[in-house]
């Protein structure tokens, strides 16, 4: 999640030395959180380890696994952070990755992890955002949000993470039924459609121009603990809500193999989750000792957590683009 919103394309890499003839591990992730995690993760690191350690940001989370992808082998990292789901059939079938050969403590999340490829370390629910100072009754589901006429802003799933993630949403929510959920939404007077999360929440939403914004249920905690403010909350959606979980990889060819399957078991210390929650605003996956901030004990928590096998989601993505493009006219 995106708060505050970085420039498009902003390259940002965060180096901390050790010294010339130490040991670099090398990590690739999206901007926003090479710009917010990154530091504090890294700061935490060095207390562990000898070593040089760079955090790039590679553009939006959407641009990170294309790029490692399309990289020449010499400009790619040790390690990839930050890859989505959705995305995990293609990062596997992608051939670049190795198996981590880590065992994995107790995760609080809502459901098992068994992949010999990724590893999990923050995850959240999509949800639609609204001001409880200006909505008094939210939808509490998509017939109602379909129904109502809430100002609505979401993002175009070709382009954004989060839109995919609502095209997800709706697939396992509805299946065979989503393309009339679609057709529905479009035809709304009140739905906007824009390319990204980024162009969504602050300057739309944010500036009072939408009631409701496709984000995370963990966005209102951004909110209290930032600016002290509790009226931007989470609908609680009768259908469930669908799953966002990151996850890392390494790199086959990975320069710093025994560096970067450090880092893979530091990232399971309160060193690492311990920044997620107020950095990443999303859930740690294991919670840190002095527990997660207050404002999380407020969240909406959904009656379903709903998430698409990897190879499924892959298998749906296609047609399920057709069915949007067909609705909203791209």
């Amino acid at each position: 999640m995106k708060l505050p919103t970085l420039a498009a394309g902003l390259l940002i890499t965060t180096v901390l030395s050790a010294g010339a003839e130490t040991r670099q591990l090398t990590i690739h992730a999206y901007d926003s959180f090479a710009n917010n995690a990154g530091p504090g993760i890294i700061d935490a690191f060095k207390e562990v380890c000898d070593c040089d350690i760079a955090i790039t940001g590679v553009g939006s989370s959407g641009e990170l696994l294309p790029g490692v992808i399309e990289a020449a082998p010499e400009d790619r990292p040790d390690l990839v952070l930050g890859i989505d789901t959705n995305n995990l059939a293609a990062a596997r079938d992608s051939g670049l990755f190795a198996m981590h050969d880590r065992t994995l403590p107790p995760l609080d999340m809502p459901l098992d992890w068994d992949d010999s490829l990724f590893l999990p370390y923050n995850w959240g629910y999509y949800a639609f955002i609204y001001d409880s100072e200006t909505v008094e009754t939210p939808p509490s589901s998509f017939s109602e949000l379909i129904a109502s006429d809430l100002r609505v802003v979401i993002q175009n799933p070709n382009r954004s993470t989060t839109g995919l993630g609502l095209l997800m949403w709706v697939e396992g929510a509805f299946g065979d039924e989503a393309d009339a959920v679609w057709r529905a939404l479009a035809a709304r007077e009140g739905t906007q459609v824009v390319p990204r999360w980024a162009d969504a929440y602050h300057p739309i939403f944010r500036a009072g121009e939408a009631d409701l914004v496709l984000s995370y249920a963990t966005s209102p905690a951004y909110h209290v603990i930032m600016e002290g403010e509790d009226g931007p909350r989470a609908a609680r959606f009768d259908e469930g809500h669908y799953l966002r979980i990151e996850v890392a990889g390494l790199l086959a060819d990975a320069a710093e193999p025994e560096l970067a399957r450090q880092f893979l078991d530091f990232m399971f210390t309160d060193g690492f989750q311990s920044v997620i929650p107020t950095t990443r605003w999303l859930y740690p996956v294991v919670t840190p000792a002095a527990g997660l901030p207050e404002a999380f004990g407020a969240l909406v928590e959904p009656g379903e957590a709903l998430l698409f096998p990897a190879e499924e989601a892959a298998a749906r993505r296609s047609d399920a683009l057709a069915r949007w493009d067909a609705a909203f006219g791209e």
